[in-house]
């Protein structure tokens, strides 16, 4: 069964199930929800844990021979598989099939793992698995959703903030969770605080404790441009080219994301409702709102459009064109946004 991050301590006192798989690339969200496997386990009188690291040249036996050997010091066991890659092959399956075919009962398997691709979970061998297991899908926290997160943990650490002091915070720590803990917990202790009073927190405080943290991605900046936010899809531009990140790779982003949606705005220039067209190309949920967006601001000639000056741009890199491929991406990125932007074409190096 495939059920949500907030649902798994519900579902692990259930007792129904003995293996779990929990998949993603944020750190911290995946840390806490194995914390939680744990201390359920914990509680329930598992007394050993077992971890295996499978890596490259990881013995799939050992994984096999965990499930069938018997502990010589406690009845009930808790056995993690780290999973390096997302990635499977053929051994790796045949292994899980072969443990999801004869689970021990009084065991609990624990797999982690990076994201797992759409294809992989349409794989007979894995619905083997929801079959016989838990799979939690572990997303990063949306901008949208990150000032209700932040919020709910400052709460938790005692400190009521208001809402410039959160817009500050989400913008220094966007992207990484793991800052974001470590800041508050930063705040808590150096905020004057009164005993037995929530803290009061204000922006100017954030901005003198709270370090710049953030992390942007080229899939940030794609997605703050498809709505229609040049600003945030700016300021993630800069952040991504101080990061050093190479521009072939944003232009790659952007020009993928456009085509894909070129079959899409065709549906709805024949008439299909937009709602239907985002089920119908089986778009991830937690972008659904994003590719609403574009559908209902693009058209096909537009996007067009925004290809045939992506060219330039590529030229630019490649150093075919005189011009500065930062300034290019701006200006695209800028179009994309739905803002006419000013004529750069500007020449020298990025």
């Amino acid at each position: 069964m495939r059920i949500k991050p907030e649902q798994l301590v519900r579902t692990l006192k259930s007792q129904q199930h003995v293996m779990y798989w929990l998949t993603g690339d944020e750190p911290l969200l995946m840390q806490e929800a194995a914390d939680q496997v744990r201390q359920y386990c914990r509680e329930q009188g598992f007394e050993e844990r077992e971890v295996f690291n499978a890596d490259r040249g990881f013995d799939w036996l050992n994984l096999l021979n965990s499930s069938s050997n018997l502990s010589l010091f406690s009845t009930r066991k808790l056995v993690e598989l780290r999973l390096m890659t997302a990635k499977l092959d053929d051994t790796a399956k045949s292994a899980i099939q072969q443990y999801l075919d004869a689970p021990n009962p009084d065991n609990l398997l624990l797999i982690t793992s990076p994201k797992l691709e759409a294809a992989t979970l349409k794989t007979k061998w894995f619905k083997n698995f929801e079959d016989a297991g838990v799979l939690v899908q572990i997303w990063p926290v949306q901008r949208d959703a990150l000032r209700s997160w932040l919020d709910q943990r400052l709460l938790r650490a005692g400190i009521q903030a208001n809402a410039d002091a959160i817009t500050v915070l989400m913008d220094r720590v966007e992207g990484n969770l793991l800052a974001a803990v470590q800041e508050i917990e930063k705040l808590k202790m150096q905020v004057p605080t009164i005993a037995g009073q929530t803290l009061q927190l204000d922006a100017n405080t954030v901005l003198q404790v709270v370090a710049d943290s953030s992390r942007y991605t080229v899939y940030q900046l794609v997605d703050a441009a498809l709505v229609g936010d040049a600003a945030r899809a700016q300021k993630v531009l800069r952040g991504l080219r101080n990061e050093g990140t190479f521009p072939l790779l944003i232009l790659g982003a952007l020009t993928r994301e456009m085509r894909s949606l070129l079959p899409m705005l065709q549906q709805k220039e024949e008439g299909m409702v937009i709602s239907g067209i985002v089920q119908s190309s089986h778009v991830f949920f937690n972008r659904k709102q994003v590719v609403t967006t574009a559908l209902q601001r693009l058209s096909t000639d537009r996007v067009w459009q925004l290809l045939n000056q992506s060219r330039l741009i590529d030229q630019s890199i490649k150093g075919i064109a005189q011009a500065n491929p930062w300034d290019e991406l701006s200006s695209l990125i800028l179009s994309l946004s739905g803002v006419t932007p000013l004529t750069v074409h500007s020449t020298g190096a990025a």
